[in-house]
């Protein structure tokens, strides 16, 4: 099954989801457990006939649904069918759908040989080896947030330059919340240090020269 891009994603009619982080992400503002959990054992029928199963996570004033193919590597069709019933079910029972306020978060490890070091984090995060793709150490349990081995600007592949050890978050948010994401940290003390990625993701830094990304899931011009 082919996967669609996120500038595939953005022109399909899903105004209650974002691309974000890889996946097609919402929040249902249900305000309460039980009304959280009228809204699951409607949405469990649609996941079962379509064998396609979100990621859900029920709090009490809201639930997060996640959709991607894992076993496309990416968003598909089923995704946005799926999104589609989800927000069809939401609306009869009048839970509203706030995307604006989805966000996910990445840390990143500057390093100049990603490789030799890949091995050591996964068994510290994961308690084993080789929970590494793509040079992102991957928590099989799904508590913990990935980490991204990052070639360093620094310091190159094999270089005997000692590499910049430094970790920075990524913070993924919505395409249409990343401007305001950025303004905020600006007005808050930050400065922008970095542009040339965007609209993929934005470099700040705060007052004492401590790195952030805020990201979204677009290519970078």
């Amino acid at each position: 099954m082919s996967t669609l891009s996120t500038a595939e994603i953005l022109d399909l009619d899903l105004p209650d989801w974002r691309p974000v982080g890889g996946a097609l992400r919402t929040r249902f503002v249900t305000k309460g457990f039980t009304a959280g959990m009228e809204l699951l054992r409607a949405i469990t029928p649609l996941a079962e006939e379509a064998n396609h199963h979100p990621d859900v996570t029920l709090t009490w004033p809201h639930v997060d649904i996640a959709l991607v193919t894992h076993d496309a590597g990416g968003l598909t069709g089923k995704d946005v069918d799926l999104a589609r019933a989800i927000s069809a079910v939401a609306a009869e029972q009048g839970v509203p759908a706030d995307p604006s306020v989805v966000q996910v978060l990445e840390v990143a490890l500057d390093t100049g040989d990603h490789e030799a070091i890949e091995p050591f984090w996964s068994a510290v995060l994961t308690g084993a080896p080789d929970n590494v793709t793509d040079h992102e150490v991957i928590d099989p349990t799904g508590q913990l947030p990935g980490l991204w081995l990052q070639a360093s600007e620094s310091a190159g592949e094999g270089s005997e330059k000692q590499p910049a050890m430094r970790f920075h978050l990524d913070v993924y948010v919505p395409h249409d919340q990343a401007k305001a994401r950025v303004e905020a940290a600006v007005a808050a003390g930050g400065r922008v240090t970095q542009t040339r990625f965007e609209p993929s993701w934005t470099v700040l830094e705060d007052t004492h020269g401590n790195t952030a990304c805020v990201c979204t899931d677009l290519p970078h011009g």
